[in-house]
């Protein structure tokens, strides 16, 4: 393991330095390693950020939403994906991410709530898409502990799941494999030499420079100092308050499978672990910066879980959390080269951050080994947001 903390000297120069040591950022470094690139993280704590607080929902369909069916394409091929990225990851770590095949419920309590699911079906199928609609008895049959109120669902056998903290836990392991190099500390300044990015400053004042620089940085991205307007992400964060209940030993079968619902108009999910842990989120409040777990957040996550499982409030309540999703204007994701030659995006993933891994990991790699932005990926271009942008060279890296 290469890892150098604060106020410990490592080597400064590589030719990729990737900003933020998310799921995001490390899939990006460690494909960037596997290209035989010399990379860099500086992150405080790799490993961490919004991971820690995901469901880790690889739901390409059941996340689909009015006006988002370009992004569904980028959240297809992710997905598609996914069994061969997670089985080259485990090899390279030697670790368990908790990927499960279990396909996703998602259910519907009352009259007003069944019509969304509806709509939710109608777009799913001029979309393209498989999904199955369910009578109330026949979502029951499927997961018993369900409320008896349950009027029907929709039944997605190819939305699956994964263990977010096992995977940056993973990915982590990966990238140290692969020989990335871990500066532990904040990166407080983006280094730019005659209109080109260069490397960054640390919080501990080291200097480091890079041939090229990727901001990967979750909803902290558009704070970083020295960065160009016309570069800047427009990425903001948005607050989700998740729990953690925990389904005491032996594991008796309470959920099989992913279930989502709309509760009097309100979004819950219910993600049940292999390990008898049971993720229930997630709020979405637009407060800025903050990350208080509030009473009334967990309340309402109970009450309308509850509401579908009514077992559920039995189960030992064995964490809360807050965390930041980083939004866009368009909910869609950043990647690629900005204004500012020298200076990538991978950020703004919003609700998708882990189904995404594994396309941005090849994308961005793709575009730091060749300088080519993959066809999947350039819909998603931080230009389009950038009006009067410099030309944008993607040159092959020395």
């Amino acid at each position: 393991m290469q890892s150098f903390p604060q106020g410990h000297t490592g080597p400064a120069g590589s030719d990729v330095l990737v900003i933020g040591g998310g799921i995001i950022g490390l899939v990006t470094a460690w494909r960037a390693a596997l290209r035989g690139l010399r990379t860099a993280v500086a992150d405080p704590d790799p490993g961490g950020g919004a991971a820690r607080v995901a469901a880790g929902m690889l739901a390409a369909v059941t996340e689909l939403h009015h006006g988002e069916q370009t992004l569904l394409g980028l959240n297809l091929a992710s997905a598609e994906r996914y069994p061969a990225f997670v089985a080259e990851l485990e090899e390279a770590s030697g670790q368990d991410t908790g990927y499960r095949a279990c396909g996703t419920l998602a259910v519907a309590l009352d009259a007003d709530d069944r019509a969304e699911l509806r709509e939710l079906h109608a777009l799913q199928l001029r979309s393209g898409l498989t999904a199955e609609w369910l009578t109330g008895r026949e979502c029951r049959r499927l997961e018993p502990m369900l409320a008896p109120g349950v009027r029907g669902g929709l039944r997605v056998d190819g939305d699956h799941q994964i263990d977010p903290r096992r995977l940056a836990t993973a990915l982590l392991t990966a990238c140290e494999r692969a020989g990335v190099v871990f500066h532990r500390a904040r990166a407080e300044r983006l280094s730019v030499v005659r209109e080109r990015a260069t490397g960054a400053v640390l919080a501990d004042g080291r200097a480091l420079t890079a041939d090229q620089v990727v901001l990967a940085a979750g909803s902290l991205s558009g704070r970083l100092a020295g960065v160009p307007d016309d570069a800047r992400p427009p990425v903001r964060p948005v607050k989700g308050q998740v729990l953690r209940l925990t389904v005491p030993r032996p594991y008796a079968p309470f959920l099989s499978r992913t279930v989502r619902a709309v509760v009097r108009g309100s979004h819950v999910y219910l993600v049940p672990r292999e390990n008898g842990e049971l993720v229930v989120g997630a709020t979405s409040e637009e407060l800025g910066w903050d990350t208080t777990v509030t009473a009334g957040g967990v309340y309402g996550l109970l009450r309308d879980a509850h509401e579908l499982v009514p077992g559920l409030t039995e189960l030992p309540l064995t964490e809360t959390r807050a965390g930041l999703r980083p939004g866009t204007p368009d909910n869609a994701p950043l990647l690629g080269p900005t204004a500012l030659p020298g200076l990538h995006l991978a950020t703004g993933h919003y609700r998708n951050g882990v189904l995404l891994t594994p396309v941005t990991g090849d994308a961005m790699g793709e575009l730091l080994a060749t300088g080519t932005l993959p066809a999947a990926a350039r819909p998603f271009t931080p230009l389009r947001f950038t009006t009067n942008a410099r030309p944008v060279r993607q040159e092959q890296p020395a």
